[in-house]
């Protein structure tokens, strides 16, 4: 049986190291600026994992283990088109597989591409000067609930998972 997991935070970070969105899930919501501080201090080891890649060819995504620090365990993944998501899970002496942190992640991914496929969430960039970024930062607009509301049942779901598979349950 695996470990369970327990997701405390995941960020999304647009290709010019913008955030997104940073969800925390964890009890405490005075520790939202610590995983604010995660996201950023994450990018410098995501770029150094990208600069390694490049020079091996390699085309994954999955980035594994990024760091720990304190009771959390960082994990990066980068799409294609370079926006960068990183989850912070809590830190425990289990094992974690990568194909569940994978598993997590692709569904990260395609909640941030399917509300970026959405035709109508460009309505209210500006006209003059648009930049790739712009639309990206309005992830705190109401356009971009479905996106929030997306990220918090994964989130609901890896805890659920994790409740599930509790020595004792």
């Amino acid at each position: 049986m695996p470990p369970p997991l327990r997701l405390n935070a995941v960020a999304f970070v647009s290709p010019q190291n913008h955030p997104i969105l940073i969800r925390t899930f964890a009890q405490p919501s005075q520790d939202e600026l610590k995983y604010h501080y995660i996201a950023h201090t994450s990018l410098d080891v995501i770029e150094e994992r990208i600069a390694a890649a490049a020079t091996t060819k390699s085309t994954e995504c999955y980035l594994n283990l990024l760091y720990t620090m304190e009771d959390v365990a960082v994990y990066g993944y980068i799409t294609p088109l370079k926006v960068k998501i990183i989850l912070a899970l809590a830190l425990s002496d289990s094992v974690v597989r990568d194909v569940d942190l994978i598993t997590i992640f692709r569904a990260m991914h395609t909640a941030y591409r399917q509300s970026a496929a959405n035709p109508f969430l460009k309505l209210d960039a500006p006209t003059e000067g648009i930049n790739d970024h712009a639309t990206v930062l309005l992830a705190g607009g109401a356009q971009w609930k479905g996106f929030r509301r997306r990220v918090d049942e994964i989130g609901r779901a890896v805890a659920a998972q994790g409740a599930t598979s509790a020595p004792g349950t």
